[in-house]
Order: structure tokens, then sequence, then C-alpha cells
């Protein structure tokens, strides 16, 4: 397969959950792992020399000026270095100096050695890549693949990034071209994000903003916007996550720093994010990207109030009430009583599960407690003769509301009931006439007790 010449840099940024962090945690190691084109193609002249002197050039250059940075690791993976073309050898690919300390001069050393000869298997390679990283709790992970030519085996880059970033494995990666037509920069849309390098000296700025890009910090403040648009909301769990993937890449609790500001987060940089703060209900942010090295503020609308539901009666300690937003069906909270929570602003139905329910609206204001106080129920104790089967009703406009049935295995029975009229009714289960259903009436007054028997 003829190959154009052109030089590609992929940047894949890739970590583990465990390296998420914020301002206040350990610094993180930066890992750069350089993929290096080492394909026949690379003996093909460019600008001053041929593409591997070129390269090798440069490369060199830029370790040197990496040996003193702190919390830096560098490895070396090498492809098309192994086999001669023809026949094509699509896996020839091999990690040539993995991760460890003061590693530079053994690097310079393998890059000064290495003899251009085989295809450009670029997808093989970036697939092994994933294993070249041992396990690290607090690293931020790179790959930087130089190449001179399009993927030459039965290999599908886009396929293979899309899939690491599914897993988890690599984020979208940036992608540095030199001598690329239009044609051939729309294939590596699917890869990343693209920059083009045309000439020698634009190759070597661009490789420079790359590795400036993996260990410079990438910051994000998150603003939880109140109805005033001021950032004062805080404490709330908030996710974020890959926009396009929805793989879960940070889960925090939203912080003010000392001086009263939101906190600063220290992120990996990535072309999509969206973050969901865990309000009630949820709020969204837009999904946006971050620049590498660069800081960001995000604004969110969360405006806040809060929910006090109390009760002064024992009989209730256990007592939940069902939180929905207005005129909707679904169950947003249940909610303890005497209990608070925050919700975003709004008009909210409430239903508390007493004997029967306590239906009603309510509004939450900003940074205001809105306070609902059960009333304290009375205690009505039923005899009944033998087992049977009833219910007990209250009249509401006029009809009988169905508050509780009876158990048709008991003969005695107790219940919490909020004051007000109630009747009950009750047949009893060695009885065939309907004729012959009794009925009480008792009016039920907070912190009152009463007692019924249902004898003919």
């Amino acid at each position: 397969m003829k190959k154009i010449f052109r030089a590609v840099l992929f940047v894949f940024i890739f970590t583990s959950f465990s390296s998420d962090i914020h301002s206040q945690t350990p610094t993180l190691k930066t890992r750069i792992l350089f993929i290096f084109d080492g394909s026949q193609s690379m003996l093909g002249k460019w600008e001053t020399s041929n593409k591997i002197t070129v390269a090798r050039r440069l490369m060199i250059k830029m370790l040197d000026s990496l040996r003193h940075v702190p919390n830096l690791e560098v490895a070396l993976r090498v492809y098309g270095h192994q086999h001669y073309v023809p026949p094509q050898h699509c896996e020839d690919t091999k990690l040539e100096v993995p991760f460890r300390p003061n590693n530079y001069d053994e690097i310079i050393y393998t890059l000064k050695t290495i003899q251009p000869k085989g295809t450009t298997p670029i997808a093989h390679s970036l697939a092994m890549s994933a294993n070249d990283f041992p396990p690290c709790d607090h690293c931020r992970n790179v790959i930087i693949l130089i190449t001179d030519g399009i993927e030459a085996c039965d290999g599908d880059p886009c396929e293979v990034s899309i899939k690491l970033q599914q897993k988890g494995i690599i984020l979208k990666p940036f992608i540095i071209g030199v001598g690329l037509s239009e044609q051939f920069k729309k294939t590596f849309e699917c890869v990343g994000n693209y920059y083009d390098a045309v000439n020698e000296e634009r190759f070597q700025d661009v490789l420079g903003i790359v590795v400036s890009q993996a260990l410079n910090n990438t910051t994000m403040q998150v603003n939880l916007l109140d109805r005033n648009g001021n950032p004062t909301e805080t404490n709330v769990a908030m996710t974020i996550y890959d926009g396009n993937t929805k793989r879960i890449w940070y889960e925090f609790i939203h912080t003010m720093n000392a001086r009263g500001f939101p906190d600063t987060l220290i992120l990996n940089p990535m072309p999509l994010y969206k973050i969901k703060v865990h309000t009630i209900p949820p709020v969204y942010s837009d999904t946006f990207r971050l620049v590498p090295g660069k800081h960001k503020i995000v604004g969110i609308d969360a405006p806040q109030g809060s929910l006090k539901i109390v009760s002064r009666s024992m009989s209730y300690k256990n007592l939940v009430a069902i939180i929905k937003k207005k005129n909707t069906c679904k169950i947003l909270n249940v909610q303890q009583v005497n209990s608070i929570e925050k919700y975003i602003i709004g008009n909210y139905d409430i239903d508390i599960l007493t004997l029967p329910r306590i239906h009603i609206n309510v509004n939450i204001a900003q940074s205001h407690t809105t306070t609902v106080e059960v009333p304290n129920p009375g205690m009505l104790t039923i005899n009944l003769p033998t087992e049977g089967y009833g219910s007990i009703f209250k009249k509401e406009n006029g009809e009988n509301v169905l508050v509780s049935r009876l158990s048709e295995a008991q003969t005695t029975q107790l219940f919490i009931l909020q004051p007000g009229n109630y009747t009950i009714v009750y047949r009893s289960r060695s009885q065939y006439s309907t004729v012959q259903t009794l009925k009480k009436e008792v009016k039920i007054a907070s912190g009152g007790s009463y007692k019924i028997n249902l004898y003919q």
C-alpha cells in the first residue's frame, strides 16, 4: 500500500477512577508513553532531512527538556521496526522502554538505533499501549503517537479509540497532522481533535504544546447559582461524566474554599463533559469542552430552599412524606418526618402517609425554610365480635373516602387517625346477609383515645 507522507500525532489521555482529584488531594504523577513510527516510510525526505532523522532530533530535544520535570515518567513504544516489508507484519509493535524513573538516556539511545523497516499497524499499537501503564492511584496517563503514515493493516484506529473510550481506558485524543489533505484530515475526525503541522518548525511547536498540555493542570470551577445568579449554593453531590459516552469520571461534594468561593477542581482534559448536580430534583449543565492547561468556570442554575416536616406525636416517629413536583406523578423524594431537606425552588405536592393521607401543596422559596406541621392524631381501637369484613371511611365533600380496610383475621384492631369524622362499617364472616352490616360513627380529636365495639 502506497503511503502519502504526513506526520500524525495522537494524544490519548486516560486515567483510572482512583485519580479523581481536586485541589486538596495528592499531586498527580504524569506518565507519557511515546509511540514512535519505525516503519519504512519514515526514510522518506522531509524538509532538511528524512522523516526519521527529523523526528529523532525533535524527540531527543524534547526529552532532554523533560529530564528535570517533577512528577513525570516517560516510556517508548515503537512499531514497524522489527520486520521488513513485504510481507506485512501487522503485529510489529513493541514496548522498547517501559516506565521507570530516569530512563531518558535509554529512550534516546533506542531512538537513535531504530532502523525503519516495516509497515504501519497504528490500531494494533494503540490497542497494545493500553497495557503499558502499571497500576497507579494518582497518575495522569498520556499517549503521544508520532507517525508519518496511514493505517496499513486491517485495523481501524477510530474503532479502537472509540472502544477504549467507552471502556473508560482513554479519553478522546488530540490529533496533529503534517501535510494532510482535507480528505485525510476528515478521516481522523472520528479519532480526536485535529491540529495541523505544515513544516518542521510547526511540528516542533505542536509537540511542545501537546507535552505542555499533558503536564499542566486543567482546572474547573463549578458555580451553583441561586435565584439572583450568585454562586452561593453548595454542599451538594455532583457527578461529572463524559458527554458522549455517559461514562462517569468524577464524583464530588461541591465545596466552598476557605475564601468562600467555589473550590477549584483539577480534571483531565477531554473534549466533552457534562455535570449532574444531585439536588432535588437534579439539575444539569450543558455539555462543555475543557481546554488543556486552562481554567474554566461552569455555571449551573441550582436555586434552593428547604422543606421541614414536623410532628410532635410519638406515634409518627417513622412517618414519611412523598414529594413530587406540582401536578406530576414522578416521586422526587421520600422525606422522613421531623427532618429538613433542600429542594430546587418551586411548587411541590406533598403526600404525608398518615391515615388518611394528608395532601398539600407548598412553595419552596430561595434560602427559605417552609415548615409543614402534621396535626397530632388520635387513637381508635375497634373491637369486633368475630372475624369479618370492614372498612373505615372519612366523609369529604359529601362522599365517603376509603381510609383503611379492617383486617379479616383480627377481632381487635388499633388505628392512628388524623382528626376528623369517621364511619366504620363491618359484617361478620359468618353472616351471609348484606343487611346485617354494622355501622358506627366516631369523631377523632388530636390526642384523643377512642374505642368502638361493633356488636349486633
